[in-house]
């Protein structure tokens, strides 16, 4: 009877998932995307990033974060920290102000906005009026002043917003006591720094656009000294002791004020061009730094001369006779010095000086010689060359991790031992429970490994393939290097570089084995290196092997680029991944899957044309085989050359509807007339437009036909000791995925270790499965005779896994992008099936196996499949009964590059990019949790709040 029964929840296992499966978006890391404002508080020593989309984000310590995003999503234009305190404010590109407040909740703090707040002006004025060009937070913190495009300065009233019209400083005001001859010439127009008196709260610098720049008493109104400049103003910084000013001008000049306590005309004590006496970039920002020594620090942006740099991103640090223009490969968008902040200190000593950049952050050691820059320990700039793929391996032996930061050390040798200068804050989430590895390939053919245990990814290591070949540029070229006579003294900072030689170096796939230390990576060109870790630099030949995919066939000519030049003779490697040997593919199409076997030490590599397996012990090419259909052109013509044209597009979908018409014809037969004939094909036009107008999830799923574009595009490779030829013996084999739904079984013969040099690896074909609607084949597994997936090569040999069941029967999933299926083994009969695509009108773009652990208990876990889609919806599917337990949505279907770029953690974890240089960092698990968990102590200030912070926020990298 139970067959009879409707299915219903069961109550037990809904618990079990509230237990299990829990979906957060926890942490963004990298470099925020488009910056337009920076901003820093001595008091907290908290660093401030406001963004184009209106985020704004604070950091202190390593692990110190916080996150707080406008409703507006307008451009966060200023950024001011209110002094003495745990608040900000924030000025958008739409003229609104934001107050912000750090406070705590839970045991950690928290950022809010508490109000916010439009400068509106007289009726019938002109939006100029009040259009806010600076502001300056006032040390009593009881107000804010704000500089305008009139030229009047308006105040308004800490934390209210109140704008406190009866103290307003009019331009009229100003004007009073400037010579006339002077207002004639110019006009104020609007007010370009706002600047307190370092000694005297009761003063405030006032600098105009046009040059005028005015001390004014806030204590009796009025202006005290009028500074008459002559050129345009950028802006004003004060030295320490108040005597003496800095101006800086349109014109790539800078100019010493002195204050008198007399009411005599002030006169400039110096005027300089630094780059002069040809006409020069503005010089935007300033500092005058005192020092023990009596030299001061002398630091500004800008000021190249136009002719020869105007295109240079430059800030210029003077220091007696030392001279340095940092040269930055991006924009600069703003910096600060960092100085002694001690009311009582006599001097600045400046120790570092931070530099937001478009595309980087740059720290530069002040207290070192030679300035040299320091390494951060987040805000890494993941872009610096542009991420081509990602690979993640959870818990990294200590030993492994180890050798690789000490490979890694080695190349931070030219950075600063300087602690981070900016360690607001204190981290108070507990210790990552184990050492994560997030891996990206780059264009510009690098691997960089980062830290993706906690909060900060923290560059380890990076290794480049670039020595292995002959490419235009020669690695051991030194950018910085500089002839003792150049001037400008320029110096290049930073490591963004977009650039790459030769895009045939960018890396598509990486496969990192844990246990063993190897690495494959595999690049645009056809090229698979396998690298092994040394500890120590080492010189040697690295050994060549070509893997003909195509196995001359006759009639296919490759028409993309050419595969990479190789150097001659021995190739010296830093201690690190070395490479030992290079595959060649042939033709040099992009490789497009990956699967080394450390165990058996094998590589098998796939591309657009076929797949092939490597000895990398022995050094062999175990065997090739072609997938390329005979109608495939398109993929002979390479990812470098080809385009395809709408004209070709719009043929296909004709064929298609052509094919379908012609089908649905048979299936009726020709008994009817003509124009039954005809009215039945006018319906299926109307049919076939409403078919293409449907949504996504109304789409009907029809058969791929095997003449469709590249169906033999091989996207998964799967190494597998399993039961493939009968149910008695089990042996090590290779399965292969294709683009037209095709899956390959190739049974090995490795031999045992002891004649494993002497003796080949040989290979065979033993299955061939084609799936029925021709679906892309995405992923690979085989279940054990406890329904477990396989454990991963040397898992068992380190008492990490469990001995795989070789007593029951196996079973094969093969997961497409339209269905999952099971299949039993050695048969290859069909068991269990789920449609995704015909149900749901989604298809599958990633897949992997996630162990999720119960947050109640230590005693229960499962294996479940992770699978996101195409929707940017993850679902969360049952092993082996293929249940759909759960579905989040994750990212935005039309984000199509964030959809590709994400990848899955063995534990329930996955990252996207979000940006070309930031990853979204989110979790499945309710076991696993990687989050900001901080605290700011300083004084709570009681107010409205309005919680800008994610639901589950407090939480951090915990193992609840």
């Amino acid at each position: 009877m139970r067959r009879f029964l409707r299915p219903g929840h069961d109550p037990v296992r809904e618990r079990l998932k509230r237990d299990l499966f829990q979906f957060n978006k926890t942490v963004e890391h990298g470099f925020p995307h488009q910056p337009s404002a920076l901003g820093y508080s001595p008091f907290l020593r908290l660093m401030a990033i406001g963004t184009r989309s209106g985020a704004i984000k604070l950091y202190g310590a390593p692990g110190v974060e916080f996150m707080g995003l406008h409703e507006e999503n307008n451009t966060v234009m200023q950024i001011h920290f209110i002094p003495d305190q745990c608040q900000l404010v924030t000025l958008l590109d739409d003229n609104s102000l934001h107050l912000w407040s750090l406070k705590q909740h839970s045991g950690a703090s928290e950022l809010r906005e508490e109000h916010r707040f439009t400068l509106k002006g007289p009726p019938g004025s002109p939006p100029s009026a009040t259009q806010i060009t600076a502001v300056l937070a006032h040390s009593s913190r009881e107000v804010l002043y704000l500089g305008t495009e009139s030229g009047n300065i308006f105040v308004v009233e800490l934390p209210s917003f109140k704008a406190l019209e009866d103290r307003t400083i009019t331009s009229e005001a100003v004007l009073q006591r400037v010579p006339e001859d002077y207002c004639n010439r110019r006009s104020c127009e609007l007010v370009e720094a706002l600047r307190e008196h370092p000694k005297n709260p009761d003063q405030i610098l006032i600098g105009y656009s046009r040059g005028l720049i005015v001390l004014w008493d806030l204590q009796n109104n009025k202006a005290t000294h009028h500074f008459l400049g002559s050129q345009q103003l950028e802006n004003l910084y004060w030295q320490r002791d108040g005597s003496k000013f800095i101006s800086c001008h349109y014109d790539g000049s800078y100019t010493q004020w002195p204050v008198s306590s007399d009411n005599r005309q002030p006169e400039p004590l110096e005027n300089l061009v630094p780059y002069g006496p040809f006409p020069c970039k503005a010089i935007s920002k300033i500092y005058w730094q005192t020092t023990k020594n009596g030299l001061p620090y002398i630091i500004f942006q800008g000021g190249m001369p136009r002719a020869s740099y105007g295109d240079r991103h430059s800030i210029s640090v003077v220091h007696g006779s030392q001279q340095t223009a940092f040269d930055f490969t991006s924009r600069v968008i703003d910096f600060f010095i960092i100085f002694s902040s001690e009311p009582a200190a006599e001097f600045d000593d400046p120790s570092a000086m931070v530099v937001l950049a478009e595309e980087e952050l740059v720290v530069i050691d002040l207290k070192t010689a030679g300035w040299p820059a320091v390494h951060p320990p987040y805000l890494a700039s993941l872009h610096c060359s542009a991420i081509t793929c990602s690979h993640h391996v959870s818990n990294i032996p200590l030993k492994l991790w180890e050798r690789i930061i000490s490979a890694g050390s080695k190349q931070n040798i030219h950075y600063s031992a300087m602690p981070w200068p900016i360690d607001g804050g204190t981290n108070i989430a507990p210790d990552p429970p184990q050492r994560d590895l997030l891996l990206t390939g780059h264009e510009d053919g690098t691997v960089r490994f980062w830290d993706a245990s906690g909060v900060c990814l923290h560059l380890l290591y990076k290794l480049s393939t670039v020595r292995v070949f002959l490419t235009d540029a020669d690695p051991n070229d030194n950018m910085n290097t500089l002839g003792e006579d150049e001037w400008p003294p320029l110096r290049k900072v930073g490591t963004f570089d977009p650039y790459s030689d030769d895009p045939r170096l960018g890396i598509q796939k990486i496969y990192l084995c844990k246990y063993s230390g190897y690495l494959a990576v595999a690049g645009t060109a056809g090229q698979v290196l396998v690298m092994e870790l040394n500890d120590e630099d080492a010189e040697h030949v690295v050994d060549h092997a070509e893997a003909d995919l195509l196995q001359d066939q006759e009639g296919y000519r490759w028409k993309g680029h050419e595969k990479l030049r190789t150097r001659d003779g021995p190739v010296r490697f830093e201690a690190g991944f070395q490479p030992f040997v290079l595959v060649q593919c042939q033709p040099p199409a992009v490789v497009t899957s990956l699967a080394l076997h450390s165990e058996w030490k094998l590589v098998a590599f796939g591309t657009s044309h076929g797949f092939g397996l490597f000895d990398h012990q022995q050094k062999r090419l175990v065997f090739v085989k072609c997938t390329l259909h005979p109608s495939d052109q398109l993929a002979l013509e390479g990812p470098l050359s080809r385009v395809k044209s709408l004209k070709k597009s719009l043929r296909q979908s004709f064929r298609r509807i052509r094919r379908s018409r012609v089908s649905s014809r048979k299936r009726r037969g020709v008994s009817g007339s003509a124009s039954e004939v005809q009215e039945a094909n006018a319906k299926f036009d109307q049919d076939a437009l409403q078919e293409m107008e449907l949504a996504p999830v109304q789409r009907k799923i029809e058969a791929r036909s095997a003449e469709d574009s590249f169906t033999g595009f091989v996207r998964t490779l799967y190494f597998a000791d399993t039961f493939l030829r009968d149910s008695s013996r089990h042996c090590p084999s290779l399965w292969a995925g294709t683009n037209g739904g095709t899956v390959y079984a190739f049974c090995l013969r490795v031999p045992p270790a002891e004649r494993r040099m002497d003796e080949p690896v040989r290979a065979e074909q033993a299955k061939e499965i084609q799936l029925m609607h021709r679906a892309p084949v995405v992923g690979i597994l085989v279940l054990d005779g406890r329904s477990t997936p396989l454990p991963e090569p040397l898992e068992v040999a380190h008492d990490l896994s469990k001995s795989p069941d070789m007593q029951g029967s196996h079973q094969l999933l093969v997961v497409s992008e339209e269905q999952f299926k099971v299949f039993t083994l050695p048969k290859v009969s069909s068991k269990l099936k789920l449609k995704l695509t015909a149900l749901e009108g989604c298809r599958v773009r990633k897949v992997t196996v996630a162990n999720f652990g119960s947050c109640k208990t230590d005693d229960y876990s499962e294996n479940d499949l992770a699978v996101l889609t195409n929707l940017g919806d993850i679902q969360i599917i049952s092993l082996p009964f293929l249940k759909l337990q759960i579905r989040y949505p994750c990212i935005r279907k039309e984000d199509v590059s964030g959809i590709a770029s994400c990848v899955f953690t063995k534990y329930g974890q996955g990252f996207y990019l979000i940006s070309p240089s930031e990853f979204e960092r989110f979790s499945l698990s309710t076991k696993w949790l990687v989050e900001p968990r901080c605290i700011v102590d300083t004084p709570e200030v009681t107010s409205n709040n309005h919680v800008h912070n994610k639901p589950g926020k407090e939480n951090a990298a915990r193992k609840s």
